[in-house]
């Protein structure tokens, strides 16, 4: 069977995990999850083994919000270090990619994952930024390679942009999704190749009017900061911004365009991109430290993770609904 096929029930089949960082854990729960025996793997023989007590912890405290379906031990045990990544690439149906973001270690790791991997295992790649063009070309089994770009940490952000090389098989683009998708995520799929993907880029874009706003003295960082969490990201946690403007006119997008089109237009008019210029993300900083000194980011990041754990478990519940 060839990756491009389709394979019946995913959720039983073997999965890797290559690179066993934060990303790399956090793909093994969002697997492990959803029923599938995972083999995790780290160059780093310490990190791997260190990577099963933190897992754990985060099973607890899925489990505290209701988001797990069987018992953290049993979601656990399926999860297998493997420091011979032979071993760990045995009858898997997808390896998933967490190394370091440089062209030329995924190269070298994907030459490896090519020439040992089943013959029908999907390759895919969690890179942020780097398309799988530039490390994939000269594989023997290139057209079954992909970027499978996640959102942090991807067990509570279920987003996943699929993005195929000029090669990559659709059909391979196809199985990729079907088995993200059993596997409890929302895969959205790309046509082509383009620099940061798309989640990447409509944050960028977010980023670039709200330092260009700070830059222009218009608000502080906190106002700014409100704008989104208390104002825009209220209706985008359940509805995307087309959705958002269908619903914000009597007859649809075609009467928002012709009632708000031309204003959206003159806001727009003239924007140059953020230069992030070092005084100014400096003045964000120190408004930034004043609200939360450095030292207390892990706890305050611990508390995000909360928050969204509270919003998958809220989501959970209406979908049920």
């Amino acid at each position: 069977m060839s990756a491009s096929e389709a394979i019946p029930n995913p959720s039983n089949q073997p999965v890797a995990i290559v690179g066993a960082g934060l990303i790399g854990r956090a793909w093994a729960i969002v697997f492990a999850r959803a029923g599938h025996p995972v083999r995790l793997h780290d160059a780093d023989v310490g990190t791997m083994e260190a990577s099963l007590a933190y897992i754990d912890e985060r099973l607890q405290e899925l489990d505290g919000f209701g988001l797990l379906d069987d018992q953290p031990a049993v979601v656990l045990a399926r999860i297998r270090c493997e420091p011979d990544l032979a071993a760990a690439l045995k009858d898997v149906v997808i390896v998933q990619e967490n190394i370091r973001e440089t062209v030329e270690a995924k190269t070298a790791i994907f030459a490896q994952l090519d020439a040992l991997a089943p013959a029908d295992a999907v390759l895919a790649s969690s890179t942020s930024w780097l398309p799988a063009s530039t490390f994939t070309e000269q594989l023997p089994g290139r057209a079954r390679c992909l970027v499978g770009h996640p959102t942090n940490p991807p067990y509570l952000v279920p987003l996943v942009e699929l993005c195929p090389a000029p090669w990559t098989d659709p059909k391979v683009m196809a199985r990729a999704h079907a088995i993200y998708a059993a596997a409890g995520q929302t895969p959205v799929t790309l046509s082509r190749e383009i620099n940061g993907f798309l989640l990447n880029r409509v944050q960028a874009a977010v980023l670039n009017e709200c330092f260009t706003l700070f830059e222009q003295g218009l608000a502080s960082s906190e106002d700014i900061d409100k704008v989104l969490k208390d104002g825009l990201a209220l209706r985008w946690s359940f509805m995307g911004p087309f959705e958002t403007i269908d619903l914000n006119a009597p007859a649809g997008v075609k009467d928002y365009a012709m009632r708000y089109g031309p204003q959206n237009r003159a806001a727009m008019a003239g924007v140059q991109p953020f230069s992030w210029a070092d005084e100014t993300v400096g003045r964000v900083d120190g408004e930034r430290r004043k609200q939360l000194d450095v030292a207390e980011i892990g706890a305050r990041s611990a508390w995000r993770d909360r928050r969204l754990m509270a919003l998958a478990a809220h989501k959970r519940q209406a979908a049920a609904s």
